[in-house]
C-alpha cells in the first residue's frame, strides 16, 4: 500500500511538472507571436503615416509603398480583366487541373488530387476563379443569415495559417462541402503555413459550386498588408513568377468584399476577432465593407476631418515643436497612457487604435534619434493611429472611421475574463471584452452563443464567458509539431455546439507526451533566446544599471524584472530563469549566460553603433521594406534602391545612419561589384546560429 502511494505521489509531480512546461512553452510561443503582430502593426503606422502624408520618399523618385499599400486602383474594367486572363495560354505541357466554369463536383475533384500530389494550378486558372469569386461576393451582404432548418447540422471551423493537411483531415472526417453538409470557415485562411494559395483556391472553388452552403469570414489575415510580414506575399510570388502581381491586386478585392459574420438561426453569431462595447449589428450591415482593403490603415477622410493634414504638403508636416514644447507632450502622452488604458466607456478604448499604450512604451527606443532625412512622426505630431491617445479633442468621428473601427474590433479583439471593454494591449489591435460585453450584445440581439476563432488553443478549442463564446481553432501544430490540436464545431437545430479534435501527425504520434513536450518546449526556448540575443544592448545596460559593483551578477529577481521590463513579454521569467542562464555559486544569476547560447550568423561591417544588433532584431520589417521595393521579385536590388531601403529602414526605427555610411555598407555587400545586391543572402546574416544545433551538426 505504501509502496502504490509513493507511486502515485510521484506520477502526480511528474505530471505536475510535465503541465508547467507544457504551460510555459505555450505561453512563450503566443507572447512572441503577439509581439511580432504589434511590430506589424507599428510598422503599418509608419508606412501609411508615409503614404497619407509625404509624395515622395525621395527628392526625385515616386512613392514607393504607394503601390502596395494604398488601394490598388486598376485602369480595368471588369470585361477588361476577363479579357486579359482568357488571353493567358496554357501550355500542353502543363498537367495540372484545367477549370471550366461554371464549376463541377469534377473540378473540385481534380483540385483535391492535383493539391495531394503537390501540383499547383496554372495562374490562368486563378484569376479566373478569383475573378467569379470576386463576382459572386459582390452580390453578398457583410452578414450572411443562414438557417440549419435546411441540413441537419453546419459546421464551423477556425483559422488554417496555410494548413493544407488540416483542410483536408477535416474533410476526410466530416466530409467534403455539400447541400447536406454546410460549412462556415472562420477567416485566417492564409499567412504562416506554405499552401495558403492550395487553400483558397479550394475553398473559393466550394464557394462557386455551392453557394448556399459554403459560407466564408473574413478575418485579420485577410489583408495584404499583413500577407507582407506573415509570408502570403512572398508565397505568391514564388509560385506565380508571371502572374503574381496581378493575383495579389486581385485578392485585395476580394479579400475585402469576404463577409465579416455569420449568424446561424438568429441565434449564433460568428465572427472571427470578437467584439466591443462598439459593436453593432444593425450598423455592420449597412457599412460598405470593400472600402476597407486593410484594416491596419486608417481612412484617410479621417485625418482630414479632424484637420490634422495640414494641406497635405510635405512642408506642412515638417514643421516641429520647439524642444520643450516636445517634452511636454511626451510627458502629457505617458499620463494620457497610464490613465487611459483601463478606460471602458470612451471610443479609443473599444477601438480607437491598432497600436497599444503597451506598443508604444515596449517600442520607446525605436524612436531616439528621428532620421535627418524625414520627420519621425511621433515627433510631428501624434496621430490617432500611430498612439493610441490623442493630444488634441477630435469632433465625432466621421462614418468612414466609425465603419473601419467596426471592422478592426471584429477581425483583432480578443475575450477576457474580467468585465468591462479595454484596448487590446497585448496584440496592440481591437480591444478585450468581457462577460458583461458578451451578454449585452446577445441579449440586445436575442442571441444566445458567440463563436469566434483568431486565437490558437491547446485543444483546438475553449469555451468562456459561462459558456457563451466558443475559441475554435482548426490549425494544428500551429507553433510546433505537437504543440495543440485543430478543432471544429457542428451546430444542429437544437443550437447544441458538438465539437472535434484532430491532429495532423507524421512523427508526432511514435512520441510519448514528455518527448512532445520537449520537443516544443525546446523550439519555444530557442525562440526566446533569439529574442534576448536581439535586445542583447538594451539588456546589458539594464542589467549593468543594476549591479553597480560591476560583479556580473543579479539576484533572480532583478535579473527577472529587467528581462521583463525590456522584453515586455509577460512570462514567468523566475521559471525560466535555468533553461537560460546560470547561476553563480551564491545563488545569484551570471547574466551574461543568457547570450552564450546564441551567436550571430557571420560579421557585418559596422557602419553605426549597435547596427548589427538592430537588424537582427528588426530583419523582419527590414524584409518587408525591400520586398516592397523589389517590385520584380528577383532577389536583386540597385544600390541605389537599398539605398532608399535603408532611409524608411532608419526613419521607422529613428537609427541615425548617414547616407555616407549607408552607401558604405551598401558597396561592402556588394560582393562581385556589378552595382546589385542580392538582398536574401544580405538578410540571412542577420539570422541567430544556436551553439548547440552547430555542435551537434554532423562532420564530414
Amino acid at each position: 500500500m505504501k509502496s502504490a502511494v509513493l507511486i502515485q505521489r510521484w506520477y502526480r509531480r511528474y505530471m505536475a511538472r510535465l503541465e508547467m512546461r507544457r504551460r510555459y512553452t505555450w505561453n512563450i510561443f503566443q507572447s512572441i507571436e503577439y509581439a511580432g503582430e504589434q511590430d506589424q502593426l507599428q510598422l503599418s503606422s509608419f508606412f501609411s503615416f508615409m503614404l497619407d502624408n509625404f509624395t515622395h520618399l525621395s527628392g526625385n523618385g515616386p512613392d514607393l509603398i504607394s503601390h502596395l499599400l494604398g488601394s490598388v486602383v486598376e485602369p480595368w474594367t471588369e470585361e477588361g480583366r476577363q479579357a486579359k486572363y482568357e488571353q493567358i495560354l496554357v501550355p500542353d505541357s502543363y498537367t495540372g487541373p484545367r477549370l471550366s466554369f461554371p464549376l463541377s463536383v469534377a473540378d473540385t475533384n481534380s483540385l483535391l488530387s492535383a493539391f495531394k500530389e503537390q501540383q499547383t494550378l496554372h495562374g490562368r486558372y486563378v484569376l479566373q476563379l478569383l475573378h467569379e469569386t470576386k463576382k459572386f461576393l459582390k452580390q453578398m451582404p457583410n452578414v450572411i443569415y443562414l438557417s440549419t432548418s435546411y441540413a441537419k447540422e453546419i459546421t464551423i471551423c477556425g483559422d488554417l495559417h496555410g494548413r493544407l493537411d488540416d483542410l483536408l483531415l477535416i474533410f476526410y472526417k466530416n466530409g467534403l462541402p455539400s447541400a447536406e453538409n454546410p460549412y462556415v470557415f472562420n477567416g485566417d485562411f492564409v499567412d504562416r503555413g506554405k499552401k495558403s494559395m492550395e487553400i483558397l483556391i479550394i475553398l473559393f472553388a466550394f464557394v462557386l459550386l455551392y453557394p448556399d452552403h459554403m459560407h466564408l469570414n473574413r478575418g485579420n489575415h485577410e489583408d495584404h498588408i499583413m500577407n507582407l510580414r506573415y509570408g502570403f506575399t512572398k508565397e505568391v510570388m514564388q509560385k506565380y513568377k508571371t502572374h503574381g502581381r496581378d493575383i495579389l491586386q486581385l485578392l485585395q478585392d476580394v479579400f475585402s468584399l469576404l463577409p465579416i459574420a455569420t449568424v446561424i438561426d438568429n441565434k449564433v453569431l460568428i465572427v472571427h476577432g470578437g467584439i466591443s462595447d462598439k459593436t453593432d449589428l444593425d450598423f455592420l450591415s449597412s457599412i460598405e465593407r470593400d472600402k476597407v482593403k486593410s484594416a491596419l490603415r486608417l481612412p484617410k477622410r479621417s485625418l482630414e476631418q479632424v484637420g490634422l493634414r495640414g494641406g497635405g504638403s510635405r512642408q506642412g508636416w515638417a514643421k516641429q515643436d520647439s524642444p520643450c514644447t516636445q517634452s511636454r507632450a511626451r510627458k502629457r502622452k505617458c499620463h494620457l497612457t497610464n490613465q487611459g488604458s483601463c478606460a471602458s466607456t470612451s471610443s479609443s478604448s473599444s477601438s480607437s487604435s491598432l497600436c497599444s499604450p503597451r506598443l508604444s512604451s515596449r517600442n520607446s527606443s525605436r524612436h531616439h534619434a528621428p532620421s535627418p532625412c524625414l520627420p519621425s512622426p511621433s515627433d510631428v505630431l501624434q496621430v490617432p493611429f500611430l498612439d493610441s491617445f490623442v493630444s488634441i479633442t477630435p469632433p465625432e468621428p466621421p462614418r468612414e472611421e466609425l465603419e473601419w473601427r467596426q471592422i478592426v474590433d471584429i477581425l483583432w479583439s480578443d475575450p477576457k475574463s474580467q468585465n468591462g471593454c479595454s484596448p487590446n494591449t497585448f496584440r496592440g489591435g481591437g480591444c478585450y471584452f468581457g462577460p458583461d460585453v458578451t451578454q449585452n450584445l446577445l441579449e440586445k440581439h436575442g442571441m444566445i452563443l458567440l463563436i469566434r476563432s483568431h486565437e490558437c488553443k491547446q485543444e483546438g478549442y475553449e469555451l468562456c464567458h459561462d459558456g457563451q463564446v466558443i475559441t475554435i481553432f482548426s490549425a494544428s501544430n500551429y507553433y510546433e509539431e505537437g504543440s495543440n490540436r485543430g478543432a471544429y464545431v457542428k451546430l444542429g437545430p437544437e443550437l447544441v455546439p458538438r465539437f472535434f479534435q484532430y491532429q495532423v501527425s507524421r512523427s508526432t504520434r511514435k512520441l510519448t507526451l514528455q518527448q512532445r513536450v520537449s520537443v516544443a518546449e525546446g523550439s519555444a526556448l530557442k525562440a526566446l533566446q533569439e529574442k534576448l540575443f536581439a535586445h542583447r544592448s538594451e539588456l546589458m545596460a539594464a542589467f549593468q544599471q543594476y549591479d553597480t559593483n560591476n560583479t556580473g551578477c543579479l539576484s533572480v529577481s532583478d535579473w527577472a524584472q529587467v528581462v521583463e521590463s525590456v522584453l515586455r513579454l509577460d512570462l514567468p521569467w523566475r521559471t525560466l530563469r535555468p533553461r537560460l542562464a546560470r547561476l553563480a555559486p551564491d545563488g545569484n544569476v551570471e547574466y551574461r549566460s543568457c547570450f552564450e547560447d546564441v551567436s550571430p550568423g557571420q560579421p557585418v561591417p559596422q557602419v553605426a553603433p549597435n547596427l548589427a544588433e538592430t537588424l537582427y532584431r528588426y530583419r523582419t520589417d527590414l524584409e518587408i521594406i525591400f520586398n516592397i521595393i523589389d517590385k520584380d521579385h528577383s532577389g536583386l536590388i540597385s544600390i541605389e534602391e537599398f539605398q532608399q531601403t535603408w532611409k524608411l529602414f532608419s526613419s521607422h526605427l529613428g537609427v541615425a545612419v548617414s547616407d555616407d555610411a549607408i552607401e558604405g555598407l551598401a558597396r561592402s555587400i556588394d560582393y562581385n561589384k556589378d552595382g546589385s545586391i542580392d538582398f536574401n543572402e544580405f538578410l540571412e546574416a542577420f539570422r541567430v546560429v544556436h551553439k548547440l544545433d552547430v555542435k551537434e551538426q554532423p562532420q564530414g
